[in-house]
């Protein structure tokens, strides 16, 4: 999936043309269609009081920012192998962690960059207190990382998966 090294950003052949083609549809289509409605909502007069009006622009700035992000991520972009399952710890894995060792106490997340925060599983960046401190570790082995509060906090590796999604 993705690892951050400096600013260099990992990526499997299908995430990187996933975002490649997200930014094609920004730059093409969407760009097109924010125009029109910028267009339609100018015609209808007064902008200083034209919902439509703001609503759009507001949308295109966003729209805008997101293309941004896209070309600076893929610029930076070195595509690779996901990672292997060996059992330690990488980005773009599903990892299953125990706070304190207890082992009714888990914690199920994908270890990879926002580009990947979805609904179907929680998200941890790889540059996260819990990211750094796990990554590299073996299923079995305890790795530790510090809490917002200064404290450190103690976990133990249960699993280690590539992520399929």
């Amino acid at each position: 999936m993705t690892q951050t090294s400096e600013n260099v950003t990992w990526l499997t052949q299908e995430a990187y043309n996933k975002l490649k083609a997200e930014l094609e549809y920004l730059t093409g289509p969407a760009r097109a269609e924010i125009s029109a409605k910028i267009a339609a909502a100018r015609e209808e007069g007064d902008l200083r009081e034209n919902g439509g009006y703001h609503a759009a622009k507001e949308e295109q700035g966003k729209q805008e920012l997101r293309v941004r992000q896209l070309t600076q991520l893929l610029e930076n972009a070195k595509v690779g192998e996901a990672p292997a399952a060996d059992g330690a710890v990488a980005p773009g894995m599903v990892v299953t962690i125990a706070f304190d060792g207890d082992e009714d106490d888990t914690l199920t997340f994908l270890l990879a960059s926002r580009e990947y925060a979805s609904s179907d599983i929680e998200t941890y960046s790889p540059q996260s207190p819990l990211g750094t401190g796990v990554i590299g570790h073996k299923v079995g082995e305890d790795a530790q990382y510090e809490l917002p509060n200064g404290k450190k906090a103690s976990v133990k590796i249960l699993k280690a998966e590539p992520y399929e999604g």
